[in-house]
């Protein structure tokens, strides 16, 4: 399984998977993950067609090392099982898929029913029902789980919860999905950001979803990217702190002593694992060239 240090998901892009122009113009955005939708973002008469054009889509175009990951309907429409089956024969016939995005995942019954249609690609979970929120535990340990998805549109609507800047009435959930997601070893993004002209409000809740601990965010519009990407990336100030720990512990533990001491704060040897992990996704985000 790739980890977030293998490949960062800061940005996570949503493209309509009917619209052939946004499909275009993915190949060339500074994004680390695109979620091409057949769900939402697809009118019930576009649904076959998308899922045509989508599957003919990855089967041609080149999205570098942009993670692609196919958000199907779900099983419970007259679409969901068409779209998996459909994916299913493109990625058998050489489509480039990393992975597939299950909506509304309550249970790990629902990555069941998807795992038994479809082999060889990881499944990613929208997590955005009140019931997949107190289930995260047994969805994160689901074995073919690679990633998890907050939906907090759905979350809110189902929860008749009220918008806050501060997302008051979403950090249960959030806070659940996170703690699942860490504890089983697997990617976990942000929900949307839906006013896509308001950056400073982009800026607040991504700042504040990786200070949760998120290793990205879902985006509806390209023109969300530079503040999302730069809100998720290791800024210069924590790189240099983390090169200049482990030089300390290095030379603290060559004299035989157990911690160091930088910026006057005590260095141990768990700090300098978060270190590592600092300066590897500094070098997985520059290997991106973004």
């Amino acid at each position: 399984m790739e980890n977030q240090m293998a490949h960062p998901t800061r940005s996570v892009l949503y493209i309509p998977g009917s619209k052939e122009r946004a499909l275009e113009k993915a190949t060339g955005l500074a994004c680390d993950a695109i979620i091409f939708d057949l769900e939402d973002a697809v009118a019930i008469d576009e649904k076959a067609n998308a899922r045509a054009l989508l599957a003919k889509t990855l089967s041609e175009a080149d999205y570098g090392a942009r993670l692609k990951i196919v958000r199907v309907n779900g099983l419970d429409t007259e679409w969901g099982r068409e779209d998996v089956l459909a994916f299913a024969d493109a990625i058998r016939a050489g489509a480039k898929v990393d992975a597939i995005l299950i909506p509304k995942v309550s249970t790990p019954a629902d990555l069941d029913a998807v795992a038994d249609l479809i082999q060889g690609v990881p499944l990613w979970a929208m997590m955005e029902t009140a019931l997949g929120m107190l289930n995260a535990g047994a969805i994160a340990a689901y074995p073919r789980l690679e990633g998890m998805v907050m939906g907090t549109n759905d979350l809110a609507k189902e929860l008749g919860s009220r918008f806050r800047a501060d997302r008051l009435p979403m950090q249960a959930g959030l806070g659940l999905c996170l703690l699942a997601a860490k504890a089983h070893g697997k990617i976990i993004v942000d929900g949307v950001y839906n006013a896509f002209k308001d950056d400073e409000g982009l800026k607040f809740e991504c700042d504040q979803g990786r200070d949760m601990g998120f290793d990205g965010k879902t985006l509806i519009h390209p023109a969300q990217l530079e503040v999302c990407n730069a809100a998720f990336a290791p800024s210069e100030a924590e790189i240099d702190l983390a090169e200049r720990q482990i030089t300390a512990f290095e030379a603290a533990k060559a004299a035989g002593q157990g911690v160091a001491v930088v910026d006057g704060k005590i260095v141990e040897n768990l700090h300098i694992v978060t270190a590592r992990q600092v300066l590897a996704k500094a070098q997985a985000i520059a290997a991106l060239g973004s």
